[in-house]
């Protein structure tokens, strides 16, 4: 009895540590797509009448993972039980254009959320699966006139304007890049990324006055997160553009000088406490790009 009782309690504390992690995952918005999978599987399989109400959002968390890892078997279990419980959900529907996708299957993938959008007009999540389809099949310029439509309707959407903005920089239009990069400073002048891709765009547009921007919306995302290397490293180049320039004055290049061994004072010390033999050496990889700039 006392062994019965002692696998018990293993068994218990297995099942409570598997449902934890992937609630954990899920509130963090981690994709983790593989250790779910491999969590799930035994969950699902071993423990589903354990798990009340809870089954069907883990259904659902393993769908998207098991689509990710090309696991159409599993996608399709998960998706039937949906389908049996909430029968027409457009949560579920979505899923199931999801799937298509994941097949290559746009067209009836595409017909999944017109259906979705015919029952409710602003349904954001099928208007982006039809945008990403578009992506998915390589028409940036179809996908990007969708975007701006939607983000008529919707501006306040950040996944969006983040989304337009790579899509621009795909597209090589890195003045309609920044204005999107623009809209996602001004709703959260927090976040460091957004600071530091904008401080990319200015840089890769050239220019001094861009060089100039860059360097400070690069300084920005480093005071914002002292930890962010490519702001660090960002930092250093546009610093060094600025002070090679034949255009800026003698206190401008003195200043931009200082702005860049200091970034790369930071970078050796970043470098010496990360330890890894992996990474080139500082010294060579900075001497390699003051030699690019000369």
């Amino acid at each position: 009895m006392r062994l019965l009782s002692k696998t018990h309690d293993l068994l218990q504390y297995v099942f409570t540590e598997m449902r934890d992690k992937l609630r954990k995952w899920r509130e963090d918005n981690h994709r983790n797509s593989e250790q779910i999978v491999d969590v799930a599987e035994e969950l699902i399989n071993e423990h589903a009448s354990k798990l009340g109400d809870d089954i069907w959002i883990i259904y659902e968390q393993v769908m998207i993972a098991a689509l990710d890892c090309s696991r159409d078997d599993l996608a399709w279990t998960c998706l039937q039980e949906l389908k049996k419980q909430f029968p027409g959900s457009q949560r579920v529907k979505r899923l199931g254009g999801m799937r298509l996708e994941a097949l290559e299957k746009y067209e009836e993938a595409g017909k999944q959320y017109d259906s979705i959008l015919q029952e409710d007009p602003t349904n954001t999540a099928a208007r982006k699966r039809k945008i990403s389809i578009l992506k998915a099949q390589g028409k940036n310029t179809d996908a990007i006139r969708e975007l701006n439509e939607y983000l008529e309707l919707f501006v306040g959407d950040q996944e969006a304007w983040h989304e337009l903005s790579d899509l621009y920089i795909n597209e090589h239009d890195y003045g309609k890049a920044a204005f999107c990069l623009e809209e996602l400073m001004m709703t959260n002048p927090h976040n460091h990324l957004y600071c530091e891709q904008y401080a990319e765009v200015k840089y890769t547009q050239g220019g001094l006055e861009n060089l100039e921007l860059s360097r400070k919306y690069f300084a920005q995302a480093l005071k914002l997160n002292n930890r962010n290397m490519r702001a660090l490293f960002g930092l250093y180049m546009s610093a060094s553009h600025i002070a090679a320039s034949p255009k800026v004055n003698a206190a401008v290049k003195k200043a931009n000088v200082k702005y860049a061994a200091w970034a790369a004072n930071q970078i050796n010390r970043a470098y010496q406490v990360s330890n890894t033999s992996i990474v080139p050496s500082p010294e060579r990889y900075l001497v390699s790009i003051w030699v690019h700039l000369s």
